[in-house]
């Protein structure tokens, strides 16, 4: 698919699995601006315009707000500039920026892994109280 490809907001929400209301909602926080808009002003998404909204989609379930969003995308785009790429100090400031999130992940899926077991082990016990042989609802 090429980069210069554009599709509407119906099939980016589609191949996201956002909402359109929550890519609206994306947008008008600054996260992710469609591309271009249409004669007729519906708005139009590149492919990076889909893989920043996954991005962003990845970040929600581990409680990233939405200002860490913007600060890691910046730091992203910063770090991905082709016409005037970063060195020096700058370079190696945003490295380290980027570093600290990747670090806040980590430990926020850790976080994540700990509370699914306890929520499997809660329902392991609940399957261990339930009589084998009573009937199940519906069947």
């Amino acid at each position: 698919m090429s980069e210069r490809r554009q599709m509407q907001i119906g099939e980016v929400a589609e191949r996201t699995g956002l909402s359109l209301r929550t890519i609206r909602h994306y947008e008008e926080a600054g996260l992710v601006i469609p591309s271009a808009r249409s004669k007729g002003g519906f708005r139009l998404y590149t492919e990076s315009d889909v893989e920043r909204l996954m991005v962003i989609r990845r970040m929600k379930p581990l409680g990233f707000s939405l200002e860490e969003m913007r600060d890691l995308l910046e730091i992203t785009d910063r770090l991905g500039a082709t016409d005037d790429p970063p060195v020096g100090e700058e370079l190696q400031r945003l490295r380290d920026r980027l570093d600290a999130y990747r670090v806040m992940a980590d430990e926020r899926v850790e976080s994540l892994r700990t509370r699914l077991e306890m929520a499997e082990d809660f329902a392991a016990t609940l399957r261990r109280r339930l009589p084998t042989d009573a009937p199940r609802p519906g069947a």
